[in-house]
């Protein structure tokens, strides 16, 4: 029966998973749902201080850059000093930030803020991703990232409409709520996860101690991975970045972008999991070549759109490329990363998706002016069919992860701290 079939389903997608990768996955599911200010900044700035668009957009930038900034310290600090204790300094500063944006007034305070939020938001991302690898075994990865994805997209859709109605009726109460929530998600930090980071054995200090950015960038397969990454990020940014500005110039209104773009956070939830059951145990090559494809051409089909199904319907070809994208290259990021310079390769390939979103809205907005929509599309395309190309080529020999025993018992000697 096909109840019983979902059923089955279901606990096939969830069995087998540490109860630590559960408590991580809640945190992330908390965070999310508490994320209202991206989602209302430029209208807070603009209808309820009165700032320019311009200057909207300014904060926006810098809170970008700080999350350029603080990906790489991130990750430095996750293997450094663990990965329990970098994301409790940055969910507790995100917190504190996030709550003094909702009370300064001055521009210039608004903005060193709104930069410092960007920093300590962006802190934990490398932090969560390495916990993910210690805690879950090589050949649940996939489908560990995928499940971690799918909260992170139900929680934003739902903080999404949350976000309006809070907005209504006071846009402090918007910061102080998404403070409250992060501030959970420290907490639960405290008490239910365990350091996880691999002991490391005297012979493996001294080799450890070579682990450091300088190794990641001078890592050619992994840097090219990287600069895959940030290619393909470029792409999926216009969904947010070029494609509202597009429909705006047709004639399209702010609801009909709503409408369009809402097909993308839809389908996320109903199809991150089932698609993951087909792709999980796949050659990661094929799947990020056909993902960086799908990525280019559904946005370049846009070009032809003339109403908002069409627009909704090049929306499900790039969405599907996202499912597949987001938990395949996480886990190609892991399988390439030494087991001790885990949080500084994380870090690094954070860096590619915290660049692209600083650099996508200056590139769509000179290619939009200048030369039009059609060409930002068609530009799309042919940096879809690059990134396919690159991986393709770099991804020939993949190296054979060797597995890692027991994590979370193998952990550094703070692993029962916080833990009851």
């Amino acid at each position: 029966m096909p109840s019983a079939a979902l059923r089955r389903a279901a606990r096939e997608t969830v069995s087998g998973l540490p109860r630590e990768f559960w408590w991580l996955w809640t945190s992330t599911l908390v965070n999310r749902l508490g994320a209202f200010v991206a989602t209302f900044m430029a209208l807070y700035l603009t209808l309820d201080r009165g700032y320019s668009a311009s200057y909207a957009g300014l904060v926006a930038s810098l809170h970008g850059l700080g999350g350029v900034v603080s990906s790489l310290g991130g990750g430095v600090m996750a293997d450094r000093l663990g990965r329990r204790p970098t994301l409790l300094v940055a969910q507790g500063s995100t917190a504190a930030a996030v709550a003094l944006l909702g009370f300064v007034q001055d521009p210039v305070a608004i903005a060193a803020v709104a930069f410092l939020v960007g920093v300590a938001s962006n802190a934990s991302r490398p932090a969560v991703q390495a916990m993910m690898a210690d805690i879950v075994r090589p050949e649940d990865r996939v489908r560990a990232f995928s499940l971690n994805y799918w909260a992170i997209n139900l929680g934003f859709a739902v903080s999404s409409m949350g976000a309006g109605f809070i907005a209504e009726v006071s846009y402090r109460a918007g910061f102080l709520i998404e403070a409250g929530m992060t501030a959970v998600c420290a907490v639960l930090v405290f008490l239910r996860l365990p350091e996880s980071r691999p002991r490391r054995a005297a012979a493996e200090v001294a080799e450890d101690s070579e682990v450091s950015l300088l190794t990641v960038v001078r890592d050619g397969r992994y840097m090219g991975v990287v600069g895959l990454s940030f290619l393909v990020a470029l792409i999926f940014q216009q969904g947010s970045v070029g494609l509202p500005v597009a429909m705006g110039e047709a004639g399209f209104t702010p609801a009909d972008y709503g409408m369009a773009i809402a097909v993308n956070g839809v389908l996320i939830v109903v199809l991150q999991i089932p698609v993951t059951r087909v792709i999980q145990h796949r050659d990661p090559r094929s799947l990020l070549v056909v993902s960086s494809l799908l990525a280019g051409y559904g946005f370049g089909l846009t070009a032809f759109a003339g109403s908002v199904g069409v627009f909704a319907l090049t929306v499900c070809v790039w969405t599907l490329a996202e499912i597949v994208n987001a938990p395949t290259q996480t886990g190609l990021v892991v399988q390439l990363s030494p087991v001790h310079g885990r949080g500084r390769y994380q870090g690094m390939y954070t860096l590619s998706w915290s660049a692209a979103a600083l650099i996508a809205p200056l590139l769509s907005g000179v290619v939009i002016d200048r030369f039009g929509a059609k060409w930002l599309w068609g530009v799309c395309a042919v940096v879809g069919t690059a990134a396919a190309l690159g991986y393709g080529l770099l991804m020939r020999r993949l190296p054979v992860e060797r597995p890692v025993a027991a994590a979370v018992a193998g952990a550094e000697a703070d692993a029962g701290v916080g833990a009851g």
